[in-house]
C-alpha cells in the first residue's frame, strides 16, 4: 500500500513540475500557436490549447495501461497523473476560467493564491511577458492581501 502511495504522489508531483517547465518553455516557446488559444477569449467551449489535456491525459493511460498486469510503479504513477488532471480541470478549468459554472471565486488561502497567480499569469497574452507557470507550486506573493 505504501508503495502504491508513493508511486501515486511521485506522478503527482512529476506532473507539476514537467506541467511547469513544459508550460514555461514549450507553450510559451515552440508551441505558442497553440498555446495561444488559452491566452485569448474564447470562442466556444473547447480551445485549440486543450491539446496539450490530451497529450497528458494520454500519457497516464498509457502508463496504466502498462503497469495494470502487475500493479507496478506505472500503473501507480499514471494515477497520480490522473489524479493531477482531474484537480487540474477542477481547479484551473471549473473555479479559475469558470469554463463549467459551478463554483464561486475560491475563498480558500491557497485556492486563492493559485486564482491571484493564474490572473497574474494571464495579465498578458503575450509569448514572452507571462510569470507563473504552475498550478499548485504558487509564489509566495500571491498568499499576501491586497489590501494595503
Amino acid at each position: 500500500m505504501m508503495y502504491a502511495i508513493l508511486f501515486i504522489i511521485i506522478g503527482f508531483v512529476a506532473m507539476e513540475f514537467s506541467g511547469w517547465f513544459i508550460h514555461k518553455y514549450i507553450m510559451h516557446g515552440p508551441l505558442w500557436n497553440i498555446h495561444k488559444t488559452h491566452h485569448q477569449p474564447s470562442k466556444g467551449f473547447l480551445e485549440l490549447n486543450d491539446l496539450f489535456s490530451l497529450f497528458f491525459g494520454s500519457v497516464a493511460v498509457l502508463l496504466i495501461f502498462l503497469g495494470v498486469a502487475e500493479l507496478d510503479y506505472r500503473f501507480w504513477m499514471g494515477v497520480g497523473i490522473s489524479l493531477y488532471g482531474i484537480l487540474y480541470f477542477v481547479i484551473h478549468d471549473v473555479l479559475v476560467h469558470r469554463r463549467v459554472k459551478m463554483f464561486e471565486r475560491p475563498r480558500n488561502r491557497f485556492l486563492m493564491s493559485i486564482f491571484k497567480a493564474h490572473q497574474a499569469h494571464h495579465a498578458t497574452n503575450k509569448k514572452d511577458d507571462a510569470v507563473s507557470f504552475g498550478l499548485f507550486v504558487v509564489p509566495r506573493k500571491y498568499f499576501k492581501n491586497k489590501s494595503k
